[in-house]
C-alpha cells in the first residue's frame, strides 16, 4: 500500500498498563497525533481551522489489534486519507514496529467536518487532504 504520511513514534513506560503492554486507548493518542501531524503536513492547521469555525470530528473509530508494543518499542505509523462521501472522509492508518515493519495495529478513522450550526459538510480547505504528497 502506499501511504501518503508516516511519523515514528518510541513506546514509553507510562503508556504501558500492569501487563507491560501499550494499553489499548493509548493507541488512539498515537493515532490522532499522526492524522494531526498529517494535516499539518498538508497545510491544513488544525486550530486553526478549529478558530474558523470548521470542527473536524471522528464519527467512528475501527481498531484491529493485531499485535502489542511494549516499553521502548519504536514504530511508525503510516497514514492515507481519502473521500467517501460527500460529507465524510477516512483515514486508513497502520502501525508498525520497527525494525522488523511488523505490523502492530491496522485503523480506519471516519471523520467529517461540522459548520458553526453542528452541520456536517466538506469545506474546501480540506481539499489538500485528498491530493497526492
Amino acid at each position: 500500500m502506499q501511504y501518503a504520511h508516516e511519523i515514528e513514534f518510541k513506546v514509553r513506560d507510562y503508556e504501558c498498563d500492569i501487563q507491560g503492554v501499550v494499553n489499548n486507548g493509548v493507541y488512539q493518542n498515537y493515532l490522532e497525533h499522526a492524522r494531526h501531524e498529517f494535516l499539518q503536513a498538508r497545510g491544513i492547521n488544525f486550530a486553526e481551522v478549529t478558530a474558523a469555525g470548521v470542527n473536524l470530528v471522528v464519527i467512528r473509530a475501527e481498531l484491529d489489534y493485531k499485535n502489542s508494543l511494549v516499553s521502548n518499542d519504536h514504530f511508525v505509523v503510516r497514514s492515507l486519507a481519502r473521500q467517501v462521501s460527500r460529507v465524510r472522509f477516512e483515514f486508513k492508518q497502520d502501525l508498525f514496529r520497527i525494525p522488523d515493519e511488523k505490523l502492530m495495529l491496522a485503523a480506519i478513522i471516519t471523520g467529517t467536518s461540522l459548520n458553526q450550526r453542528g452541520r456536517p459538510f466538506l469545506p474546501e480547505m480540506l481539499n489538500n487532504l485528498f491530493g497526492a504528497e
